[in-house]
């Protein structure tokens, strides 16, 4: 029987109009499906017209402008649901869902979800809730002592995963998922005999802790920035409206 980062796995990710997951919007999205490793991965994208100007600094990043996005990009709300709903999918169909920071993404999705469709991501959830495998907490966790930055890209150097058109949503989506069956691999003996269910409580706690470290190294240099330990998605809030 295949190990579980040897099986089905999905990926999910998004390129935004900024950080903040309470007021920044989606601006593409993509979730990529591999029944096996080695696999042929199945993309599915979305391209969004958020409604607001996007910060030059965003585009920076991902190349979208907001002459592209209003010509090509949908309307918000009937993206969100179908982004949710395929999550919704892959949860039902038994698979992982491979998310790189996944309170950033997973987030901002539901307050998206809230501000355009007046649900939640949640809601989509109820039947069947999602199983995440967050190859930054993996990481963290496993290798602890590693000295050096955890980005996407540093993540993909490190376990020689190819990361082909960086902030791209559908080739971060890919990257991630390759990056979780490497950690897979080279941690193994450690996490070959858990459940994927197990691995997602214990990332809860995982990133819970490793956000009280982090709370505290600010602390110790004069910053007042605040590190949320909610994992995979942040507890609800009010959200300005479209």
């Amino acid at each position: 029987m295949a190990r579980w980062f040897e099986g089905p796995l999905a990926a999910f990710d998004t390129e935004t109009t900024g950080v903040d997951v309470e007021r920044d919007r989606i601006v593409s999205a993509a979730v990529v499906v591999q029944d096996a490793e080695g696999g042929r991965v199945r993309t599915t994208r979305w391209l969004v017209n958020p409604g607001v100007p996007v910060p030059r600094e965003a585009t920076d990043v991902h190349g979208l402008t907001d002459d592209h996005l209003q010509r090509l990009g949908r309307w918000p709300a009937p993206v969100m649901d179908e982004i949710a709903r395929a999550l919704s999918e892959q949860a039902a169909a038994g698979r992982p869902l491979v998310v790189m920071n996944a309170p950033f993404d997973l987030t901002l999705l539901d307050r998206e979800l809230r501000r355009h469709q007046a649900s939640s991501l949640g809601r989509y959830l109820r039947d069947a809730p999602l199983r995440v495998l967050d190859p930054r907490v993996l990481d963290k966790h496993l290798d602890r002592y590693r000295k050096g930055r955890r980005t996407l890209t540093d993540l993909c150097a490190h376990y020689e995963v190819a990361l082909d058109g960086a902030h791209d949503a559908a080739a971060d989506a890919a990257a991630s998922l390759g990056v979780v069956r490497a950690v897979g691999r080279r941690f193994a003996a450690r996490l070959e005999e858990l459940t994927v269910a197990e691995l997602h409580s214990r990332q809860a706690v995982w990133h819970a802790a490793q956000a009280r470290g982090l709370q505290a190294w600010f602390a110790r240099n004069g910053s007042e920035e605040e590190v949320d330990p909610a994992w995979p998605v942040r507890p609800g809030q009010s959200v300005a409206a479209a």
